[in-house]
C-alpha cells in the first residue's frame, strides 16, 4: 500500500513517528515534505497531499497539523476525497471501514506519539465494510458529484 505522509511545521517530530511506524507495517511511505521545499502553511500541505491521494498516486495519505483539524477540512475540498480526524482507535477503524476515507488527519499537540502508532495501526489494517455503511458512502459520493455540477453552472 503507497501512503503519503505530510505535515506543518507543528507536526514535524510526529511525522517523524509516524513515517518510521507505517514503515514497520509494510507500507510504503513517501514523506512529501513540502514544507522543506517551500515556507509554506497546513493548507498547501493538506491540500498538496489531497490531490495527489485524488489522483490515485497514492492509496492513502496522512496529514499531520496542531489539532487535525485544519488537514482535515482543506483536503476534504479535494473532490473524491474523504477524510477524518481521528484521536482514538475507534474512530480510525470507523473511518475506514464505514466511511471509506483514504485520508487520517492527526493533531499533535492532542495526542503523543504510541497513541498515534496504535490509531495508523487500526486505521492501515482496516478496509470498507459497505454493508449498511456502503449506501450512505454512494450517496456522499452522489451529493459531491451533484455539487461539482452545480459549481460548474453557476
Amino acid at each position: 500500500m503507497r501512503v503519503a505522509v505530510d505535515s506543518d511545521d507543528t507536526g514535524i517530530e510526529l511525522k517523524r513517528v509516524v513515517v518510521e511506524h507505517l514503515r514497520s507495517l509494510g507500507a510504503q511511505v513517501e514523506d512529501l515534505n513540502l514544507l522543506g521545499s517551500r515556507k509554506t502553511d497546513y493548507p498547501d500541505i493538506g491540500y498538496n497531499l489531497a490531490r495527489r491521494v485524488a489522483q490515485k498516486e497514492f492509496e492513502r495519505g496522512v496529514l499531520i497539523c496542531g489539532t487535525g483539524l485544519g488537514m482535515c477540512m482543506i483536503a476534504n475540498k479535494v473532490a473524491g476525497v474523504y477524510a477524518g480526524v481521528c484521536h482514538d482507535v475507534y474512530s480510525a477503524e470507523r473511518l475506514r471501514k464505514s466511511n471509506d476515507a483514504q485520508i487520517i488527519t492527526m493533531g499533535a499537540r492532542v495526542i503523543g506519539p504510541e497513541l498515534a502508532k496504535t490509531i495508523l495501526s487500526a486505521w492501515i489494517q482496516s478496509e470498507f465494510e459497505a454493508g449498511r455503511s456502503g449506501p450512505k458512502v454512494a450517496r456522499m459520493r452522489e451529493l459531491e458529484k451533484l455539487e461539482r455540477q452545480e459549481a460548474r453552472l453557476s
